[in-house]
């Protein structure tokens, strides 16, 4: 479990294929000096495991499905933005996320304010549903409040239901790698899991063991 705060940001360095899979080294800004074998480490939102690490970086193994569900940040030379799982009695800053990505996003439009910057996404169109004006969302691993989204019960009526806007300050533009992002950019986006919790409540209200049966014969 993670919480969108980034600890610090990385550099992929090798990307190389290995049966079936990808095997990720990269290099972190400060390399954290008690890494254990095995353990969670989000990378760009995706949780991901430690398989082996040196003085300099770590490495993980990506499956097909998650190069195939995630934004294409595994490339040498690529920045990525790192949170180690959180540990119990810790400051909760963000939110609570998982790592697990629901699908990759794309900017639209990057938009200069006073002090601050306003980034307009897509999501997938599937992701709608749970995008709700200052709610929360993970982008790129990173705990984010959604400003304005479109749709029904949206705060904006010039946005389609699956576009929303960030607002992104200096400090989080420095910390992470949100300052290399432009129109186009592909991003791993994470609703918030709440929603998705009570989305399936809600579905699953009057099923009973007699509709598993029915379902069982059909």
């Amino acid at each position: 479990m993670f919480t969108g705060i980034i600890e610090q940001t990385g550099v992929v360095t090798d990307a190389a294929e290995h049966e079936g899979h990808l095997t990720v080294t990269i290099t972190p800004s400060r390399m954290w000096t008690d890494l254990t074998l095995g353990e969670s480490i989000a990378v760009c939102g995706t949780c991901l495991t430690v398989t082996g690490w040196d003085g300099r970086g770590f490495t993980v193994d990506l499956s097909r499905e998650t190069l195939a569900k995630t934004a294409p940040h595994w490339q040498p030379g690529q920045p990525v933005n790192l949170e180690r799982a959180m540990s119990a009695g810790a400051r909760f800053g963000g939110h609570v996320v998982s790592g697990h990505v629901d699908g990759v996003g794309e900017i639209l439009r990057v938009d200069p304010q006073p002090g601050a910057y306003t980034m307009t996404v897509r999501a997938p169109a599937a992701l709608a549903r749970y995008l709700v004006p200052k709610g929360s969302i993970t982008a790129d691993g990173v705990s984010l409040t959604v400003v304005d989204v479109g749709g029904p019960a949206g705060s904006r009526e010039d946005l389609p239901a699956d576009e929303f806007t960030l607002w992104l300050v200096p400090h989080t533009l420095e910390v992470t790698t949100l300052h290399t992002w432009g129109p186009g950019t592909r991003i791993n986006l994470e609703a918030d899991q709440m929603a998705k919790y009570l989305e399936r409540l809600l579905h699953m209200r009057g099923w009973t063991s007699d509709a598993r049966t029915a379902e069982a014969g059909a």
